[in-house]
């Protein structure tokens, strides 16, 4: 047996096997963790990702290579005068290309070169008549220029017509541009209703507090099924917890931000990715991206969502909060595989970042994690512990942003409204 597969074979003996109070504390090695592997690792990604990809001629033959040099890029924030002009190239080919490759090359051009494409952006806007592309390309106008906002509209509702209310993603684009964008706060009576005992009373809840600006690391705790919240040692058990997707785009796209909303949490897991490591992780699923009969856990005859299920779902006093819909348009989006998962990226790579020592994921809730060859340090055990304490991960995710200041949520932020 591997040492990889010995290491999944103790994961899961000490979840499933051991007592509700038994704590998560495995042992674990990484080779490619270690600081020389991980420098070789850098170096391999520059020149044999992204240097030679790029340096081949963009065509439809080699638009996957262009796209994992974009992965490279995004991953380690790299850019220099070369991937400065292979970007101008793509650019300014994107409207014979691909649908995916105009996505992931957008994608890219949001996250390390805003502002520098308004022109190209603008003109795939007028023409596109994919709901994504549009989307993507009205983001990133807006993110170099809030003037653009009157044209997108315009734009919108003349190329799209209807489709811009039953499209998913055209329908959350018009909410936040029309509603969201003026988003300030949380009902301080929606936040207590959300940590009060009667909030889909009877389940365990993992709840992520964040800030509408996730470059700030939010926070994580734990309810058991009886509405109490998990304590150490006498104090409210506590964890940062980062809901940024790697670009930071809106939630409603791929790799965008964590969705606010309720999602299904149904046990643990371990993930083959070399960047997100061997530590248990949290398995989520969202309303459209799993069926009803395991969101509401019990079966049922006709397993096709409506908007209806999942607001009749809803307590009533917080049924008309619009961001905790964010996960079902999201689901409905096609987005899929968010869960709650600890780290082994390269936490230098974001140094100097509002959310370091943390890592930005694809869209998941990620945990601080240090790793050198061994895990030094990891708040992914520490949550898998305070599930355990809770009865396991069986019951429901709650992601929501409390407001808008640009600053970790603390304690502080939240214990006034505990019960």
């Amino acid at each position: 047996m591997s040492f990889f597969l010995k290491n999944i074979f103790f994961i899961v003996l000490t979840i499933l096997c051991f007592p509700v109070v038994a704590q998560y504390n495995a042992n674990f090695y990484m080779k490619a963790t270690e600081q020389a592997e991980r420098a070789k690792t850098h170096g391999r990604i520059i020149q044999n990702i992204i240097n030679k990809n790029l340096n081949t001629p963009l065509s439809d033959e080699t638009e996957d290579g262009w796209e994992a040099a974009f992965d490279g890029m995004e991953v380690m924030e790299y850019h220099n005068a070369f991937t400065w002009q292979k970007m101008q190239e793509a650019m300014a080919d994107l409207p014979f290309r691909s649908v995916d490759f105009q996505r992931r090359t957008l994608e890219t051009a949001y996250m390390l070169y805003a502002g520098n494409f308004v022109h190209e952006a603008n003109s795939l806007m007028h023409i596109t008549t994919t709901p994504k592309i549009f989307a993507m390309c009205a983001v990133y106008l807006l993110k170099s220029d809030s003037n653009h906002l009157p044209d997108i509209l315009s734009t919108l509702h003349q190329n799209f017509g209807d489709s811009a209310l039953t499209d998913p993603i055209l329908n959350r684009l018009t909410y936040e541009l029309s509603e969201g964008m003026y988003w300030q706060s949380i009902p301080s009576e929606i936040l207590k209703e959300i940590l009060g005992r009667n909030f889909l009373a009877g389940n365990t809840l993992l709840i992520s507090f964040q800030r509408r600006n996730r470059d700030y690391p939010g926070m994580a705790m734990v309810r058991k099924k009886d509405g109490s919240f998990v304590k150490i040692n006498g104090d409210y058990f506590h964890i940062p917890q980062l809901a940024r997707g790697i670009a930071s785009l809106p939630y409603y796209l791929t790799k965008g931000n964590t969705p606010q909303g309720i999602y299904r949490m149904f046990g643990f897991g371990v993930s083959m990715s070399q960047f997100i490591g061997p530590t248990a992780n949290v398995q989520m699923g969202m309303p459209n991206e799993i069926s009803k009969s395991k969101f509401f856990d019990k079966t049922l005859s006709d397993d096709k969502w409506t908007f209806k299920d999942y607001a009749d779902f809803l307590p009533e006093k917080v049924r008309e909060y619009q961001p905790l819909y964010e996960s079902y348009f999201a689901g409905l989006s096609g987005r899929n595989e968010i869960i709650a998962h600890g780290t082994t990226i390269d936490t230098e790579l974001y140094a100097g970042k509002p959310y370091y020592p943390m890592t930005p994921s694809e869209g998941c809730l990620s945990t601080k994690e240090f790793w050198d060859g061994k895990l030094i340090y990891s708040d992914q055990q520490k949550l898998v512990n305070a599930l355990l304490e809770a009865g396991g991960a069986k019951g429901y995710v709650v992601v929501i942003d409390i407001d808008n200041k640009n600053e970790p949520v603390t304690m502080n932020d939240v214990k006034m409204y505990l019960p």
